[in-house]
């Protein structure tokens, strides 16, 4: 052991100077219709799906030979192909966007990019992009037509809305043939700014942020259309916008009509509504949905590629995240998939099969893994090993469609396992088996590695099983008692035990480690992918169940005879800031140490959307947010608290922690504070090297 070497922060943070070389390698594969292309950083290069021989499509060099010296390329990775049958690919730039034709060696058409909101057709080339706070539109030959004037700090246009909630990460849909543009408009004027400050300026500046806090007056949103050929913009004749969400915009396949999942604010009720996009005129609501706790729409529904008049939408209105046939009149023609189990993911489909492709935790709850779904007879086939986590190849949306080949036929998959770094696979639709494409060396070969395990254990109900994950000391010795922190999230949209690598085990966990301490992570009743019993547990009193359950991790823990009861501490961000500071103050005579970042300490400052779900508001649920208030919590902290935070956080705002640092000082206990400046909710860069570097520290000196 002692001519293992030491894995350092530099290797284990992603603001390390080493952690490139330390993480699992990885390859770029993307699909040209049916055919596979692996894009490097020096070539392009078609891989067979026959026998995996490789063939040379175009090099860097020969791009570059084409674009002058001013806009030279560094790379080919993000090379994409939307053309099938067309030797074109799309290249992003630095400052452009490059149709080259690699037969041609040539330039074929080019574009600025140069925006930070930007969205492309490869359908009619145009782009739509935001400049000074306008919406502008370009045609494939540069012509641009502005689309709104007011656009300001408080009129936002073509950018994503809601927060970023109900699945919404951009605020431009180009139509199928890309002669249609619906877009997001969002009024915040009569949204209270935050007062966010910049201390970087010779004198202090204010730049306050709109930030809608539960029960507080939020943002009003409409839809608008932009048509190319005409030239007009209008927008949807909607219900009310007031109070209302707008989410999960999807196109019909003919450019014609936009589906919304529209959402009351109480997040009880969806409706699937139609809008006839040439004249804006509702066309009614044809499906309707209701949950007494809160409805959570993700996923805009998807047509089948070979019949536009039926489309799948997912929903968790059985109590799982499931698949369903519908027609275009929102009748159910059937549950596709069924099951104590969530789709992950609608990959995609096989027309020549009429199946569906799909990611799911059938095999497990800790598992990702493929299968192939018939619409016939929602017969399920696994496609992958069954183990691990699978499709590990993310779009800007969150989901892995891009796996997929035009067709259905064919996908790779970019897999991961607890004692496999990476490794990437072609599958076949009706073949068994799968054909390695490459497959990563384990990068901590000779270094000091921790052991890493997972189980279970049963949550405060004594009967639904919670999974945990915990990474041993280095040299680990079951007769001595080492010191524990147990790292915690807790809350929604998060899962952070799974089957991957280490059991997706932190970078920092095997720091700690390998200065002696016992890591411990459960995955609570609230967290994702379990399905709605275990996830609105905690509605209207967030903390308290989660609370109940991270105590029989304590438990457990107590019961090991190498964890030392006396040294048990606990760390998280965000929500698992709250959580940290929940559980020094409910068991103050069980952790002895905390770092809490970024906390929440009181619901009723946080924002509208994810409050509001999960708590209600203020003015509905007075007793849940006194209960789940930390301020009334500061007389009972006993142990050693560090609190952290980006002054200039935007999530989680600075006046939780530090109305909570109040209460403290009127009580008369201690925390520690420190602050990072200009930083938002999380540390970037470098500044998270030092943020974990501080946390150690704290943990060294107090719970030796």
């Amino acid at each position: 052991m002692a001519q293992l070497k030491p894995l350092t922060l530099e290797d284990l943070n992603y603001g390390g100077k080493n952690y490139r070389k330390m993480s699992p390698a990885n390859e770029t594969y993307v699909w040209w219709g049916d055919i596979l292309v692996k894009t490097a950083h020096d070539v392009c290069e078609t891989v067979s799906t026959k026998d995996l021989g490789h063939t040379a499509l175009f090099t860097l060099d020969d791009v570059n030979a084409t674009i002058g010296k001013d806009n030279q390329l560094y790379s080919l990775i993000g090379a994409t192909f939307p053309y099938p049958g067309s030797t074109i690919a799309v290249i992003d730039g630095p400052k452009e966007r490059l149709l080259y034709d690699w037969e041609k060696k040539a330039i074929v058409w080019r574009q600025s990019s140069a925006y930070s909101v930007n969205d492309w057709s490869p359908a009619s080339r145009a782009l739509a992009y935001v400049d000074g706070h306008q919406l502008y539109v370009a045609d494939r030959d540069g012509h641009v037509t502005q689309l709104s004037k007011d656009g300001s700090r408080e009129i936002v246009y073509g950018q994503s809305v809601h927060r970023d909630e109900f699945g919404i990460y951009k605020g431009t849909f180009w139509s199928p043939d890309g002669m249609r543009l619906a877009f997001y408009r969002m009024d915040q004027s009569m949204v209270t700014d935050y007062p966010q400050v910049n201390t970087s300026t010779r004198i202090a500046t204010y730049e306050p942020d709109k930030y809608p806090m539960a029960g507080e007056t939020s943002h009003v949103v409409t839809v608008g259309v932009h048509d190319l050929a005409t030239g007009k913009t209008l927008y949807l004749k909607t219900a009310d916008p007031v109070n209302r969400y707008f989410t999960n915009i999807q196109w019909s396949p003919d450019s014609k009509q936009l589906f919304i999942q529209e959402l009351n604010r109480d997040q009880t009720d969806i409706e699937l509504t139609v809008y006839d996009a040439i004249t804006g005129e509702c066309k009614g609501v044809i499906y309707s949905e209701r949950n007494d706790k809160y409805a959570e729409p993700l996923v805009p529904i998807t047509f089948l590629p070979w019949d536009a008049s039926k489309f799948i939408l997912q929903s968790q209105k059985d109590g799982y995240n499931h698949l369903y046939l519908m027609d275009t009149n929102g009748k159910q023609l059937k549950q596709l998939t069924s099951g104590e189990w969530v789709v992950l993911d609608l990959i995609g489909f096989c027309q020549k099969r009429k199946s569906v492709i799909i990611l799911s935790t059938e095999a497990s709850p800790v598992q990702n893994n493929l299968y192939e779904v018939s619409l016939s007879n929602g017969r399920r086939t696994l496609l992958d090993n069954g183990r691990g986590c699978h499709a590990n190849v993310y779009q800007e949306d969150g989901r892995h469609t891009s796996i997929l080949s035009a067709s259905g036929l064919y996908m790779f998959d970019n897999y991961t396992e607890p004692d496999v770094p990476r490794r990437i696979s072609l599958l076949t639709l009706g073949q068994k088996g799968e054909r390695e494409l490459f497959n990563a060396p384990d990068p901590w070969i000779g270094y000091n590695v921790p052991e890493y395990s997972c189980g279970t254990i049963k949550a405060a109900d004594g009967v639904t099983d919670l999974y945990y994950r915990m990474v041993k000391p280095t040299g680990f010795d079951p007769t001595k008692k080492y010191p524990t922190v147990v790292y915690v999230y807790g809350g929604p949209h998060a899962r952070n035990v799974e089957a991957r690598w280490h059991w997706m085990s932190r970078g920092w966990e095997t720091y700690m480690a390998q200065k002696g301490y016992l890591l411990f992570i459960l995955d609570n009743r609230g967290s994702k992918d379990r399905g709605l019993a275990f996830e609105q547990a905690t509605f209207r009193q967030l903390g308290q169940v989660e609370t109940a359950d991270q105590l029989c991790g304590i438990k457990y823990l107590k019961s090991l005879p190498y964890v030392d009861a006396d040294r048990i501490g606990v760390h998280g961000w965000s929500f698992g800031g709250y959580m940290t500071i929940t559980l020094m103050t409910a068991a103050p005579d069980v952790f002895k140490v905390g770092v809490a970042g970024g906390p929440v300490i009181d619901w009723k400052w946080y924002e509208v959307m994810y409050g509001e779900r999960y708590m209600d508001t203020p003015q509905d649920n007075p007793d849940g947010y006194a209960k789940t208030s930390l301020l009334s919590k500061a007389k009972d902290l006993k142990g050693h608290l560090l609190i952290i935070q980006g002054m200039n956080d935007k999530t989680v705002v600075p006046q939780h922690c530090l109305s909570f640092i109040d209460a403290c000082i009127e009580e008369g206990t201690h925390p520690d504070f420190f602050v990072y400046p200009g930083e938002p909710h999380n540390m970037r860069g470098r500044k998270s090297v030092h943020l974990h570097e501080h946390i150690t520290d704290y943990f060294l000196k107090y719970l030796k």
